[in-house]
């Protein structure tokens, strides 16, 4: 029974319906952007302190705080807009359909044609679907943060890569001055053609007709003076930063064809000592951050192994929890060779295809660099070890 509405009342809800969808899509659409202004606000504000030393050394004062007040402008709209849409969701969905379920029932009241019966099964059925409606328009507001949030969390549970068999090949040293051939002329992993980098208010790039090729396999020493572009061309390759001009690939793709994500799946970084961190957490999750969490023993028990090649055994004795130990600035205290050795474990536990070392050696005694060399060497698919000379 469709009560004195009639088949009008049905062809209404089922049109309500798809204006309710429409609603709750552009409703996605604007949190989604609202959602990738406040995280890049947050991440802009993270890589600021953490490049604070270099923002103080490399930028006139009156450019500290550019591009702030229009991020912050930018927010500010995002806000009222996604605030606005969803107060029509909530407010026009259940409404509206109150409205056009009454006036549906308009025709039969006053030309006399439906009976009280009927006129009652129809406003209970309009009053029955504005009480669904209602729920239904709170419930999307939070589907959809969910599926925002969980976009936003996904690449976390898919960070482990591929570990892919290494083939010998001998250490190759580079001058950053030059633009060598560092792999073979074909089957290049990494390719680089007339690669330009800028940092802004410089008047001179970084990196001018940067063009090398890095093979699959390859053990690769770049060495090159302070503040001669060694960090920003890692930053390159592993797609924190994006050239000016030039052609960057990654196994014949672009970074905009594998995308951020997919670039980073597959290249890792162990950035130098002062832009690295350990995180308040078990030595385990400082280790194994960039793979599936938690942890399988499988993961554990690798770990484990790779601890021990790079000589932190002693350590994990010591710790009366082992792997499970509580370090950072609340928990056990880490020396520096320590911090760094763990940095190398975390990045080469990724299992990525291009490992990059950014002066990670530098803080080991002879004894421990040996250990971590061989380790990295063994354990890194193609490796990438940036040095001063």
């Amino acid at each position: 029974m469709v009560g004195a509405g009639g088949w009008i009342h049905l062809v209404l809800l089922l049109g309500w319906g798809a204006v309710t969808l429409l609603l709750a899509w552009r409703f996605l659409r604007r949190y989604r952007h609202w959602t990738e202004a406040r995280l890049g606000m947050t991440h802009d504000l993270v890589e600021r302190m953490v490049g604070h030393r270099t923002l103080l050394a490399q930028q006139a004062p009156e450019h500290w705080h550019d591009g702030e007040d229009q991020a912050g402008e930018r927010y500010l709209e995002l806000s009222k807009e996604v605030d606005r849409m969803g107060s029509l969701l909530l407010a026009l969905v259940p409404r509206g359909w109150l409205v056009l379920g009454v006036l549906g029932l308009a025709p039969a009241f006053v030309s006399g044609s439906g009976s009280p019966a009927t006129l009652a099964v129809g406003l209970g059925g309009t009053l029955l679907a504005h009480r669904a409606l209602k729920r239904l328009a709170t419930g999307l507001q939070h589907l959809v943060g969910a599926y925002v949030a969980w976009n936003q969390v996904a690449p976390l549970f898919h960070s482990a890569g591929r570990i892919q068999p290494a083939r010998e090949s001998a250490p190759v040293a580079v001058n950053l001055h030059g633009s060598p051939d560092l792999g073979q002329e074909t089957g290049a992993l990494v390719e680089a053609n007339d690669l330009i980098f800028g940092h802004p208010n410089r008047h001179e790039p970084v990196l001018r007709g940067c063009s090398f090729r890095i093979a699959a396999g390859d053990r690769i020493l770049l060495e090159g003076p302070s503040g001669g572009g060694k960090s920003t061309l890692a930053s390159l390759i592993t797609g924190l930063r994006v050239p000016q001009s030039g052609l960057l690939l990654l196994d014949g793709l672009d970074r905009q064809t594998l995308g951020a994500t997919g670039w980073r799946k597959r290249v890792t970084a162990a950035p130098q000592f002062h832009e690295n961190h350990v995180l308040t957490g078990t030595f385990s999750f400082n280790l194994l951050m960039g793979r599936c969490w938690p942890p399988r023993v499988k993961d554990l028990d690798e770990a484990e192994a790779i601890c021990r090649e790079l000589g932190l055994d002693g350590l994990l004795k010591r710790m009366p929890a082992g792997l499970l130990q509580m370090v950072g600035e609340t928990g056990w205290q880490l020396s520096h060779g320590e911090r760094s050795r763990l940095y190398i474990a975390r990045a080469l536990l990724q299992g990525s295809d291009l490992v990059v070392l950014d002066e990670s050696f530098a803080a080991l005694d002879p004894e421990n660099l040996c250990r971590a060399v061989r380790c990295v060497e063994d354990r890194a698919s193609t490796l990438l070890v940036i040095a001063h000379p």
